[in-house]
């Protein structure tokens, strides 16, 4: 097939999905098309309903201009079969926040970490001041200080229903809240013996309600707790030093990664190992999952729909086959040997990628929502951002001038933000690969930084011990 053409002037192209499948055969393309052609072509070669936006790479550049123009700005021979990835845009669009549309002060030390609810409404923060506290996003001001924990709060999770909020400390106590009433939720769970360092739930699409999460611990121990019986269940055993980090995966399984240089993966019925990851040199820092925002998200998506509780397992399904496609789950980690890598880890404990360039320790990695971006904060003052499905290497975000402590995406994918030791926070345009919004407003170091799931708010914080709200 060919489309028709007043130059006569063709190109032979191959398109293909972010995965490498080809839509058709190679076909004869006018030099003068563009992007909005290529989109129309590839419309209507998937047969789809509606016209949905694509984006177009050539050797993971994206393609801006029509292929004849860059054929000859890269001197690339029209003899040759040109290579054309497509990779679906989301629907809608996220504006980018601009502006700090409130600092709220509450807290009486240092803010450690943020996390907007599954649907965004909520906000939940927890501090050095042994709180956590949550916020109310309509009014811009605190809603209930919830005590409880002896210690610093380190880790806030929401469950992906948004009925609870589980948080961790620096003492080894797990509480259980109901956000509604900022109440505790029975008395604090313990069993960890050393601090928390993360806390992730079941997924809805396998578990509805939520009732299990998995904490990680310096202790070297991770468990799994159920909300319901108010105790552990079951714990993970194995690690020879501190877990770092911790992800429950869509597909049911449990990653931990360690100061002992491996990652490991648990099934969650008895925690049983079924595989380590080997390769990292260093502590592991932090791991990411290609799901994790449909995974976080639950049956929550942009359009704000409620669903009745019958419906939300059926939902959240849908939206986690509809992110994973037919390609596995992937999985980064980011280490202090400087290097990240990228697995497969139901296909191989092989890593599938290196992913090398940063200067100093990898202190954060995060997935785009629509899974084809990875984002790395460093000590090196950089973020890096890497092709979320070959792990190839795209392009170094410069600008802070000190360590990037945290990344977070807006839920189009289109942006990036990051919260740094200098005191701002940062916004990435992917498109581009150019700095979109400077954020400085904070009085000290950013901690935390969190991208609301529907787009609308961000939020920071950090030393000067306020949270700062910015909107579009």
């Amino acid at each position: 097939m060919s489309m028709d053409t007043d130059e006569g002037k063709t190109v032979m192209c191959l398109l293909t999905d972010p995965e490498g499948t080809h839509l058709g055969s190679a076909m004869y393309i006018p030099q003068n098309a563009g992007p909005l052609q290529l989109t129309q072509l590839v419309n209507r070669f998937l047969d789809n309903e509606e016209m949905l936006p694509y984006s177009f790479y050539v050797s993971d550049e994206e393609l801006l201009v029509p292929v004849g123009t860059y054929l000859e700005k890269n001197k690339v021979s029209v003899e040759k079969v040109l290579t054309i990835v497509y990779q679906q845009q989301a629907v809608f669009r996220i504006r980018p926040v601009n502006r700090c549309s409130q600092t709220i002060a509450g807290h009486a030390e240092a803010v450690l970490c943020v996390s907007f609810s599954p649907d965004g409404k909520q906000l939940a923060s927890g501090s050095g001041d042994t709180t956590v506290r949550l916020w109310d996003l309509y009014t811009e001001t605190p809603l209930f200080t919830c005590k409880g924990h002896k210690n610093w709060v380190l880790t806030v999770a929401w469950s992906p229903d948004g009925k609870h909020l589980v948080s961790g400390s620096k003492s080894g106590e797990i509480c259980c809240w109901d956000p509604k009433k900022g109440e505790l939720e029975g008395s604090p769970l313990t069993g960890h013996k050393k601090w928390i360092t993360g806390i992730s739930w079941e997924p809805v699409h396998l578990s509805s309600p939520c009732r299990r999460f998995v904490t990680s611990s310096k202790d070297g121990d991770a468990r799994i707790w159920d909300i319901t019986l108010k105790k552990s269940i079951i714990c993970l055993s194995g690690h020879t030093l501190a877990v770092t980090c911790v992800k429950w995966g869509g597909d049911g399984i449990i990653y931990t990664g360690s100061q002992d240089c491996t990652i490991k993966m648990w099934e969650t019925t008895q925690g049983k190992l079924i595989r380590e990851l080997k390769g990292h040199g260093h502590w592991i820092n932090s791991l990411a999952l290609s799901t994790e925002y449909v995974l976080r998200t639950g049956a929550f998506d942009h359009t704000g729909r409620q669903y009745p509780p019958n419906e939300e397992k059926q939902k959240a399904l849908e939206r986690y086959n509809k992110t994973k496609g037919d390609s596995p789950e992937r999985l980064v980690s980011g280490s202090d040997d400087f290097t990240m890598f990228l697995w497969e880890p139901s296909v191989s404990k092989q890593p599938k990628k290196r992913l090398t360039g940063h200067q100093q320790l990898v202190n954060h990695v995060y997935f785009s929502p629509d899974g084809k971006w990875i984002a790395s904060a460093s000590f090196d003052k950089s973020v890096r951002l890497w092709n979320g499905i070959t792990g190839q290497f795209v392009t170094t975000f410069r600008g802070h001038v000190g360590p990037v402590y945290q990344v977070s995406w807006s839920a189009d994918s289109r942006l990036l933000l990051s919260g740094s030791k200098d005191s701002t926070l940062k916004i990435w345009e992917i498109r581009t690969k150019k700095l979109k919004q400077d954020l400085p407003g904070h009085a000290d170091e950013v901690f935390a930084v969190d991208w609301s799931p529907d787009g609308e708010k961000v939020v920071s914080g950090g030393k000067d011990r306020v949270l700062k709200l910015w909107k579009g």
